[in-house]
């Protein structure tokens, strides 16, 4: 009896415990988050130097432009510029040591040598970016645009950036035979500039008239359809005004200022070029004293000048040597005679030039013929071993 009274009760006894040990549990699971949200927010609420976050202050000097010495061209050590992840964020020379000398001929010797950083831990290094994200390629960069009474003008980025390198279309980077071909005009005629953004392969470079219409929409196509574009700037001929090449022409007998004006009308008509290509200009570009200032304005705002090899007594590579600046001269002027198979000729002869010294450029214009030869010879180059790129990847570069 005694026993058939006591199972029943000790098993109701243990039943009894278990709820309790599971109230327990979730209890103590319970004090547990609460402890630790509220640690989460205390320390989230500590200043920014216990969490390894910049201030205020360093921010602020973390953004100061890196010095240069002035007298042997030392550059010094480049402070974070921000942070992401937890980690500063430096350029990359800020692991080197630099030195640049000028030498008795004129030429600049550049020494890198590594020196010790400061010993802190890891950093993100950024280094120059060649091209552009092709989603945002009709979508200017605001750091390398400023503003001005003509429009939004290109300049250098505080990080150095160059249009020439934000807006260059990239290639393989081998060093196989390499062809550059620019075609000039666009903007002018409404048809020829959509049947050659339509027709010609991506790897053409487009080169848009300061004079021409509906620009900035032609610019966005012709970026979203991968093409590497210039602006033409027209410059005085020698037959002048017989030979007028439109409004907004830099003249030989107008004041520096002027030219300067109107050389900042036309790069404000567009934005995303890599740079500038004369159109006509035989008087302007053979007159050192005109053509300075434009040269150095060009070379300031971090864009190539590219001559279309028409004057013989041009001063741009004169210029471009002593500015530092990108610049390239055209080999073949491709259709000074406007029939496809005399085209078709002059591609091959830019192509043996191409063979001999390992790269060429040929200019042309919109016309029906030379868009439809430049397009049948693009389709079978690559056949050829030859690599098409953009006007950039060939222009020396310093």
């Amino acid at each position: 009896m005694g026993t058939d009274l006591h199972e029943p009760l000790g098993r109701n006894r243990a039943a009894a415990k278990k709820p309790y040990r599971r109230l327990t549990a979730a209890a103590v699971f319970s004090v547990l988050g609460i402890v630790f949200i509220g640690a989460v927010s205390v320390y989230a609420l500590l200043p920014s130097e216990k969490l390894g976050r910049p201030s205020e202050t360093e921010i602020a000097q973390a953004e100061k432009p890196a010095e240069t010495s002035q007298n042997t061209g030392e550059i010094a050590a480049e402070k974070p510029a921000e942070q992401a992840d937890g980690l500063p964020r430096e350029k990359s020379h800020s692991g080197a040591k630099v030195e640049r000398t000028l030498t008795n001929d004129g030429s600049v010797v550049t020494k890198y040598s590594p020196k010790t950083r400061d010993g802190k831990g890891p950093v993100l290094i950024d280094t120059a970016a060649i091209g552009q994200d092709p989603r945002m390629a009709a979508l200017p960069n605001d750091d390398l645009l400023e503003d001005s009474p003509y429009g939004k003008l290109p300049i250098i980025g505080k990080d150095g950036l160059r249009p020439v390198e934000q807006y260059a279309r990239p290639w393989s980077g081998s060093r196989s035979t390499r062809i550059a071909i620019v075609v000039g005009g666009l903007g002018l005629s409404q048809t020829g500039t959509q049947r050659a953004i339509k027709q010609l392969p991506e790897e053409i470079t487009f080169a848009f008239a300061a004079s021409g219409n509906s620009l900035q929409r032609w610019m966005q196509e012709a970026r979203r359809s991968g093409h590497e574009i210039l602006i033409q700037l027209p410059l005085e001929p020698f037959d002048y005004p017989d030979n007028d090449p439109g409004p907004g022409t830099l003249l030989t007998s107008q004041s520096k200022d002027d030219n300067i004006a109107d050389l900042h009308q036309a790069l404000g008509k567009i934005t995303n070029y890599t740079g500038v290509m004369n159109y006509l200009g035989g008087r302007f570009l053979s007159d050192a004293d005109a053509l300075d200032p434009i040269m150095r304005d060009i070379a300031a705002r971090g864009l190539l000048f590219l001559d279309d090899g028409s004057v013989a007594q041009t001063q741009t590579g004169n210029f471009a040597k002593a500015l530092d600046m990108p610049h390239a001269f055209a080999d073949v002027q491709l259709d000074g005679q406007l029939n496809t198979g005399a085209i078709l000729a002059k591609l091959d002869e830019l192509e043996r030039i191409a063979r001999r010294n390992g790269q060429a450029i040929g200019v042309a214009s919109a016309f029906d013929e030379s868009i439809a030869a430049i397009r049948q010879w693009s389709d079978e180059a690559s056949l050829r071993g030859i690599e098409i790129v953009g006007v950039s990847a060939l222009a020396t570069n310093p």
